[in-house]
């Protein structure tokens, strides 16, 4: 073979694999440059997941799979009149609701505070106790498995602010007008193809008040409240309520009130925990609150009243022409300086104060089963005597015992381990600040997500009970 033939057939064996190599690359840089760019044009309200999904891909996290599987959540798309309408709508209910503009206000976590027992800490507002149907909406938006593929969902979030509805029409007007919203909501999910899929049982929506306000035809003679809760068309629905009336035996279910607290960092979390950790604790025991003088079932009058008799009880009235318990800053002043704080039911079993006082670090005491041990069981534990103290309501009526008699027969050593419980609990006990996002702390709405999608994984006829199991 000619020395220039030679030359040729070598330089050819050479550049066919070059060749190769350099196509083998172009094509995986076009694949890449396709796959941001799908990602780049997802929606904003979905950005989250996808990015997920691309960093597990990209680090093999887990067993390579997909790590929204079966966690996948679509929020329907709710006409205004739903939600934001009745936002902006708040001046109108002001005779029902004082400052309802202000207190949804901020993704629904109200007007900023600072300074006094706050100076230094972020990520504390003036939160009504019913703000949750906005804040929980907040959040899901920014949940990082949505999707806009009804089909692909293991839940569908109804946005409806039942909770905020229920206010503007809580007084003044008859059953027709308190029930039509929720009658309208129910034919418009009856025409939507995600409702025939389960019949509803795939759904959940957050109602912001007790399930009580919710079940109006459950009493006889009432006029209060919506009957949503008992609407045939969406039976087969969750809500989540701050007070349930079925204790979890029912379809509403129930998550903490929303408190003072919303991190917007792990280290917002960190940093108040290492605080309450190391307060002075100046208080032996605390109660805010007002007497229930026309309920005979109240025992908040005697709770008052060892209160006022013991130089190591303080206490914050609520009483009309008062508005000591009105103020954050007071409130959590005396419950980060408080060892146990006393709450005895009020309107209903459960109090949001229980969450403030938590939050403060300070160890509840209870005397009604239903107002924590029979409500929280995604975000408290099973073992109530591990986070706080259970004195029997009929004790206090009849005059029998002594409330701090009975705190002091606790061992110091006891007291402490409750109260790092309780301290522990802190993170899923608030709703971080919907506009930022926590990075491993799992707050109350990460919690209650969970709980949610177990129980709608169930089989139809466990998802009753499924709550306590």
């Amino acid at each position: 073979m000619p020395p220039a033939a030679a030359a040729m057939s070598k330089s050819g064996a050479v550049s066919r694999p070059c060749f190769f190599l350099v196509a083998a690359a172009a094509l995986w840089v076009l694949t890449l440059y396709l796959r941001l760019l799908a990602v780049m044009s997802v929606p904003g309200a979905f950005t989250g997941r996808a990015a997920s999904l691309v960093a597990a891909e990209g680090n093999g996290s887990g067993s390579g799979g997909d790590p929204c599987r079966g966690r996948y959540v679509y929020i329907h798309d709710l006409p205004p009149r739903f939600n934001a309408d009745i936002l902006r709508g708040c001046a109108a209910a002001s005779d029902r609701w004082a400052g309802m503009c202000e207190d949804v206000g901020n993704a629904g976590l109200g007007r900023p505070l600072s300074g006094g027992a706050l100076t230094g800490e972020t990520g504390w507002y003036a939160t009504h106790q019913f703000a949750l149907d906005a804040i929980f909406h907040a959040r899901v938006r920014q949940y990082g498995c949505l999707t806009n593929d009804s089909s692909a969902a293991a839940a569908v979030f109804v946005p409806f602010y039942a909770g905020f509805e229920f206010a503007r029409h809580v007084w003044g007007y008859d059953n027709a007008a308190r029930d039509a919203a929720a009658r309208d909501l129910a034919r418009w999910l009856a025409r939507r193809p995600e409702w025939r899929r389960a019949g509803g049982r795939d759904h959940f929506l957050v109602a912001g008040r007790t399930g009580w306000d919710f079940r109006r035809d459950a009493y006889p003679n009432a006029t209060w409240g919506t009957n949503l809760f008992l609407l045939p068309a969406v039976k087969n629905m969750t809500f989540l309520v701050v007070e349930t009336a079925t204790m979890g035996w029912g379809n509403d279910l129930a998550v903490p009130y929303p408190t003072y607290f919303h991190p917007r960092t792990d280290s917002d979390v960190l940093n108040w925990q290492h605080r309450i950790r190391n307060a002075d604790r100046w208080w032996f025991m605390s109660f805010v609150g007002a007497a229930r003088p026309d309920d005979p079932r109240s025992i908040r009058s005697q709770v008052m009243d060892q209160c006022r008799a013991s130089p190591a009880c303080r206490q914050l009235g609520c009483a009309s022409g008062t508005a000591q318990c009105h103020y954050p800053g007071d409130i959590m002043v005396l419950f980060q300086s408080s060892t146990f704080c006393l709450q005895p039911p009020g309107d209903s079993a459960s109090r949001r104060s229980t969450f403030d006082a938590m939050v403060a670090g300070c160890i509840p005491v209870f005397f009604q089963p239903r107002s924590a041990y029979l409500q929280y069981r995604w975000h408290l534990p099973k073992d109530h005597a591990t986070y706080s103290v259970f004195i029997p309501a009929e004790s206090v009526r009849s005059g029998n015992v002594s409330v701090e008699a009975e705190l002091r027969k606790i061992p110091a050593a006891a007291v402490e381990k409750m109260r790092e419980e309780v301290i522990k609990l802190v993170p899923r006990l608030v709703y971080a600040d919907p506009r930022y996002k926590l990075e491993t702390v799992k707050d109350a709405f990460d919690v209650a997500m969970d709980g949610v999608l177990e129980r709608i994984a169930e089989p139809p006829e466990r998802q009753i009970g499924s709550y306590w199991r």
